[in-house]
């Protein structure tokens, strides 16, 4: 086998101002200027890359795709939603998923597999369905979603990326009085991590999406999060893949990853169909893939591939069209203005590492779009797209080191890829860089979980566990 170093350009590498005065002080010596191996160039992959070069590290990108963005990331439902990053594992969960199993346009399918993988991750979600694991786990995931959504407002201002974003938030609609009257628990955690959202009757949700009016009489009401946004995770990806070369970050596409040696507690090379790449810290950002590449390792994480379809509609009447992100709580499917198109996702399907696209799903998202914006787009000419969301039972991704000193994992973001990505590159930079992370990261390691991959709940801890995030 032919063995190689990472090929980099000759330095010095640009070295950026560090985000906050605290950056330079934590720093240590033995941690900075590493050459990072990126294994992954999804919107997490690449934003790991973008924020590790902003701290000075020589950064090499490796992905089986010829471009980044292209998996997971490429077309999903534009969402940017931290007041709605919630664990699908819940109290009720339960009779919910044979209730959903029994609709026409059903939002969760399971096509069995003798695949233990799947059912032991279906036992571990079960575990979760809990009011105790419910509040514990979605404290997690707001914490790391709202810091994200200020980085990413960060990123806009320091470097004016572009993405069809808006900031006009997500409005949640009820089809039952039923589903309105049971979000207390959500609304509840929301206050408590200074979330603003408002609950609100027909005329208050026509307010922000006048298009709904024709369709008013089929919702009850809504739950609007004002601070949420949307946009392009694909266009993201790439404007921010091109910023990262900017700081001298180096990609390799077409480069089939085959799996990583150690020796010891330390990685000694990662195998690719290009050879042997070496460096001082690797990063593994692989989506459902994470799991079977750490295996060999002795590591375990529970992360599996639900799948998830969309399509994404060209607008035909800009005024019948959403202007933001609607998500529709009975069918589990989201609606998201993206420029000049509309983006619908939705569909959680257990059938392994399954890539066909299913026409019954199209038709799902199809029958919601028309059913909330009949006159907004044409369907006759959308595209029909699917991907594989890296789930944890838990709900909560799984950041930073393993045993093996020098391995970190960026994995396990589940739906909210997306509104994670930002804060995620973020944490992670500051982790290998040595530096204290502005957020706790309690529960948010490979630690919460024992023995049998269940999840371990601690209390919840504040949104901000460290310096105002500046704008």
């Amino acid at each position: 086998m032919i063995h190689r170093q990472i090929d980099l350009p000759p330095g010095p590498f640009p070295r950026v101002v560090p985000w906050h005065s605290h950056c330079a002080e934590q720093a240590t010596l033995e941690n900075s200027n590493m050459r990072v191996l990126v294994l992954g160039s999804g919107v997490i992959g690449t934003s790991v890359a973008y924020y590790l070069a902003r701290s000075g590290h020589e950064v090499t990108v490796v992905d089986r795709q010829p471009g980044p963005g292209l998996e997971t990331s490429y077309a999903n439902a534009g969402e940017i939603s931290p007041g709605y990053s919630a664990p699908w594992a819940g109290p009720g969960v339960p009779l919910k998923a044979i209730q959903w199993l029994l609709m026409h346009h059903s939002p969760l399918v399971i096509k069995p597999l003798l695949d233990p993988g799947m059912w032991t991750w279906c036992l571990q979600m079960l575990a979760n369905c809990n009011e105790r694991a419910y509040r514990v786990n979605k404290a997690r995931m707001v914490r790391l979603a709202e810091y994200s959504r200020d980085c990413l407002k960060e990123l806009r201002a320091d470097i004016g990326i572009q993405y069809d974003a808006r900031s006009q938030g997500t409005l949640q609609l009820f089809r039952t009085q039923k589903q309105l009257d049971g979000i207390g628990k959500d609304t509840e955690i929301l206050r408590q991590h200074g979330v603003p959202f408002e609950v609100l009757d027909r005329a208050g949700y026509l307010q922000h999406e006048p298009a709904l009016a024709g369709v008013q009489e089929k919702f009850v009401g809504g739950l609007r999060l004002p601070g949420d946004e949307t946009g392009d995770c694909f266009q993201f990806t790439n404007r921010l893949a091109d910023a990262a070369r900017a700081l001298g970050v180096q990609f390799h596409f077409g480069v089939d990853i085959q799996g990583i040696d150690h020796a010891g507690d330390q990685i000694t090379g990662v195998r690719t169909s290009r050879g042997t790449l070496t460096a001082d810290h690797t990063v593994l950002a692989l989506g459902s893939y994470s799991t079977q590449m750490l295996k060999p390792l002795g590591l375990h994480i529970p992360v599996y591939p639900v799948k998830g379809y969309s399509i994404t509609v060209p607008i035909t009447d800009a005024a019948q069209a959403p202007e933001s992100t609607i998500m529709d709580e009975t069918h589990k499917v989201a609606v998201t203005r993206l420029g000049d198109r509309i983006r619908v996702g939705g569909t959680a399907q257990l059938s392994g590492f399954n890539l066909d696209l299913d026409a019954a799903r199209r038709r799902t998202l199809e029958f919601v779009v028309t059913d909330l914006f009949p006159k907004g787009g044409d369907v006759s000419r959308a595209e029909f797209w699917c991907g594989l969301r890296p789930m944890t039972p838990d709900g909560t991704p799984i950041l930073g080191a393993t045993r093996l000193r020098n391995l970190s994992l960026s994995t396990g973001h589940g739906t909210l890829g997306w509104t994670m990505a930002a804060g995620t590159g973020r944490v992670l930079a500051d982790l290998i860089s040595g530096r204290t992370p502005e957020i706790s990261m309690e529960g948010l390691t490979m630690a919460r979980y024992g023995r049998g991959g269940r999840t371990q709940p601690h209390s919840p801890t504040p949104a901000h566990a460290a310096a105002e995030t500046p704008t």
